[in-house]
């Protein structure tokens, strides 16, 4: 950041009086711009016993296998923005959304809510994000072609679970950036 969204001042990266960590400071107008961790949600759309998944047709890890998910929008519930993410990356709609994991990131400074989700019906389709969609048995997963470090671990703990048959709310660190193809 060089300059203030407030004023248009040039903007200092220094600690504030009174904080603990290196912040942007306008001296002009007094901002401090506080940068926060962004919020990714997203779903594990099932339908029977098969999760939805679409491969990315935008940038990062174009070509990679998700689960539906993005950045949450200001002004937006988290499960609106997980119903909304799925539908605009698998042109599906899902219901009985359920808080099931949530990953700290902090080495990119983000958080993913995922929920556990029905797809309302097998009418999915290819979207302007995403090249394919389609469902997958737990056999068929492409797991080397998972996009994410969290997706995939998603996929990892939701498949344990349901053999338990218990999805209990968890929190878990992704501590470091996987090495990914």
């Amino acid at each position: 950041m060089n300059y203030c969204s407030n004023c248009a001042a040039p903007v200092e990266h220094m600690v504030p009086e009174g904080d603990d960590r290196p912040r942007y400071v306008c001296h002009a107008c007094g901002l401090v711009h506080y940068q926060n961790p962004r919020l990714v949600v997203g779903c594990i759309p099932v339908w029977e016993d098969k999760i939805l998944l679409c491969l990315r047709d935008i940038e990062p890890r174009r070509g990679k296998w998700t689960l539906p998910a993005g950045y949450l929008e200001n002004g937006e519930t988290v499960m609106a923005g997980a119903q909304r993410e799925t539908r605009e990356e698998t042109g599906a709609t899902v219901s009985r959304l359920e808080p099931y994991l949530l990953f700290d990131i902090a080495h990119i400074n983000q958080l993913y809510l995922m929920f556990r989700a029905r797809l309302d019906s097998p009418g999915f389709h290819r979207t302007k994000e995403s090249a394919q969609v389609r469902l997958f048995g737990e056999k068929e997963i492409p797991w080397n072609e998972i996009a994410f470090p969290a997706i995939e671990k998603t996929l990892q703990i939701y498949l344990a679970d349901r053999a338990d048959g218990v999805f209990p709310f968890q929190i878990h660190p992704i501590l470091e950036k996987m090495k990914r193809n």
